[in-house]
């Protein structure tokens, strides 16, 4: 389903520093059973200062296996200030790349880091704690963190955000209050947010203006077309499918196939996959609905 680099997929069956340091100087905990990702990180310094030996123990999938592993290898040998000078953009640069939605795996990894060094120089015992008011209930996604991640990374979407943080991909509830985020970190209103998006989808989509000149046989063609060239092709990238039911005015009937058939994320998929390319290529005033 996911399409791996060969070094993710070498770090994620043959992990490196794996295990446990008895006494380390650092420990960082971050993630939770709860929502399917944990992570725990903790390294040993040597007389000059630098990383002589990191150990990670991680509950979670096959990336954030490999980002865990590939963290550990990067930071040997580094001093403190050296290590946390890594971004989370570079752990993926190190792995040859990740697809989208696995990013958070290597946020995850950056965030263990931090934890731990915070944990050295504090002195303290306790793993550092996220603040914040919790936005995603779902994967239990701080405002602060989704503040972070946009800041740090520079996130325009909030399916972005999703990929990074995971914050909106189980309901979606919280989706406008991410956009809303988006709109104050970039210091616009929603005014400017909702008029420089109509102005793209105009110059990129001028269906809106050739619709009117299209017949219904020319409107269909134009979603069908767009379906099969820009929309199928994403989705085959995961395993999934999707086929075109029926055409009702401006409402777009699909079914999803593949792996994406009766999968808890699909309406999440029709958000953020389907709809918006058809609102790109067609018209924005077209309703993707699930048959």
């Amino acid at each position: 389903m996911w399409d791996y680099t060969d070094k993710v997929m070498d770090h994620f069956r043959n992990p490196k520093n794996v295990g446990f340091i008895k006494d380390p100087d650092g420990v960082g905990e971050v993630g939770s059973m709860a929502c399917g990702d944990a992570l725990r990180l903790m390294f040993k310094l040597d007389d000059e200062g630098r990383i002589e030996d990191v150990k990670f123990q991680t509950f979670g999938c096959g990336s954030a296996i490999a980002t865990s592993s590939a963290l550990t290898e990067m930071i040997k040998g580094k001093t403190l200030e050296e290590a946390e000078k890594f971004s989370n953009q570079d752990i993926v640069d190190y792995l040859g790349g990740l697809p989208d939605q696995k990013i958070h795996c290597s946020v995850m990894g950056r965030e263990a880091l931090e934890a731990a060094i915070e944990n050295y120089r504090s002195g303290t015992t306790e793993p550092k704690k996220l603040e914040g008011r919790v936005v995603c209930v779902c994967f239990g996604v701080t405002e602060n963190k989704i503040r972070e991640a946009i800041k740090h990374n520079d996130l325009t979407t909030a399916h972005e955000v999703t990929n990074y943080t995971k914050a909106g991909g189980g309901c979606g509830g919280c989706i406008p209050e991410i956009e809303q985020m988006i709109a104050e970190i970039r210091n616009e209103s929603e005014h400017t947010v909702r008029a420089r998006g109509k102005s793209q989808e105009m110059e990129a989509a001028p269906g809106d203006g050739r619709l009117k000149g299209m017949t219904n046989l020319q409107k269909m063609k134009l979603i069908v077309d767009t379906i099969e060239s820009d929309v199928i092709p994403e989705l085959k990238k995961h395993g999934g499918d999707l086929e075109l039911v029926d055409i009702e005015g401006n409402k777009v009937f699909v079914k999803l196939g593949g792996a994406c058939t009766d999968c808890g994320m699909a309406r999440f998929t029709l958000q953020t996959v389907v709809e918006p390319k058809l609102k790109e290529k067609v018209s924005n005033e077209l309703e993707i609905l699930e048959a």
